[in-house]
């Protein structure tokens, strides 16, 4: 009797384990789904561009801006054009570990990339431009770069045989100068807008825009991995900066600001069609983004107290790292900028 009655506990207990275990089977997708719905909300596209009030927004100052940024006179030897480092062709940065200035000769970091400069607070990987007006003149006058003074360059226009009547017609009160090309290009700079990706799909409802895998891994980018720390909101970046390990010879932020905690910091990137813009890092020293999961898994490259402040070593497993992965390459849309 004592026999059969522990036969029968043992079943009751073993079927309790079983039906516990298919409740949560159940329930974890459950679980998931909702936590996937929350976690959209905060990457909605903003429904509209907005430009500041001293450089609103005209068709006609876009298309003098687009005309400049493609013309090499803005540049001493007249052979480099804005587009030499930002080529439309690799979403507005260039395949090169470092960007190419005067003579084709590398400067000290990558070629920024110009989508969705719109949404920037500031500008170059230092921060040193407060307004994309600025950004847009400096590697015109730089020795490094265009290497063009400005006084130049007006004159250069003023003697073209279309730019003056393109500027008196876009700026009647002041014609051509410094501040009416920087507005110009600035304007142009700012419709280099993204297109849909299947990560927007799906955020806009296609559930079968991006695979389970990539779901997992955005679940990964927002808890374990930590990548929404820099990398939020639709443009996948807060536009701050943030020491992430890589080599200490390049101060970054700290430099520009006289500020020792900010050595090494330089502006967090948009992740927005990040599978076409090898390399990557603001020194363009990692050629994958296998490896550049792998940089974040490890905490970085070179431990610094900066570099712990926004980067510490992950633990994730090979299957992580793979759901990561696939989750950022939803980011990339097919669609052309131009």
């Amino acid at each position: 009797m004592l026999l059969r009655f522990s036969s029968l506990a043992l079943s009751v207990f073993f079927f309790g384990l079983w039906a516990l275990d298919a409740w949560s089977f159940r329930r974890r997708p459950i679980e998931l789904q909702a936590r996937l719905e929350n976690l959209k909300f905060n990457f909605g596209k903003p429904s509209y561009l907005t430009y500041p009030q001293y450089n609103p927004y005209t068709p006609q100052k876009e298309h003098l801006g687009k005309l400049l940024f493609f013309d090499p006179l803005l540049s001493r030897s007249q052979t480099m054009s804005c587009a030499s480092c930002h080529q439309p062709q690799y979403d507005f940065t260039d395949p090169f570990r470092k960007a190419l200035g005067k003579d084709k000769k590398p400067i000290r970091r990558r070629t920024q990339t110009l989508l969705n400069v719109a949404f920037g607070m500031s500008f170059f990987w230092d921060g040193r431009a407060s307004t994309l007006e600025e950004q847009a003149i400096q590697p015109v006058e730089s020795p490094e770069e265009m290497d063009l003074p400005l006084p130049v360059l007006i004159e250069r226009l003023k003697k073209h045989p279309h730019y003056p009547q393109l500027f008196q017609s876009v700026f009647p009160q002041e014609g051509i100068s410094k501040s009416s090309i920087a507005q110009a290009l600035a304007t142009f700079e700012r419709s280099i807008v993204s297109k849909p990706a299947p990560f927007d799909l799906w955020v806009e409802g296609k559930e079968e825009a991006i695979s389970e895998t990539a779901k997992k891994g955005f679940v990964l980018f927002n808890d374990k991995a930590k990548c929404v720390t820099c990398h939020t909101g639709w443009n996948f970046s807060n536009g701050s900066f943030a020491d992430t390990g890589l080599s200490p010879e390049d101060f970054g932020k700290g430099k520009v600001i006289g500020l020792k905690i900010l050595n090494h910091g330089f502006k967090t990137p948009t992740l927005r069609n990040i599978t076409s813009r090898a390399p990557y890092m603001h020194d363009g020293s990692i050629e994958t983004l296998e490896a550049v999961i792998e940089h974040y898994d490890r905490g970085g490259t070179y431990i610094r107290e900066s570099t712990q402040l926004f980067i510490n070593p992950l633990g994730m497993s090979q299957t992580e790292k793979q759901e990561l992965l696939e989750f950022l390459k939803t980011l990339t849309s097919q669609e052309g900028l131009l």
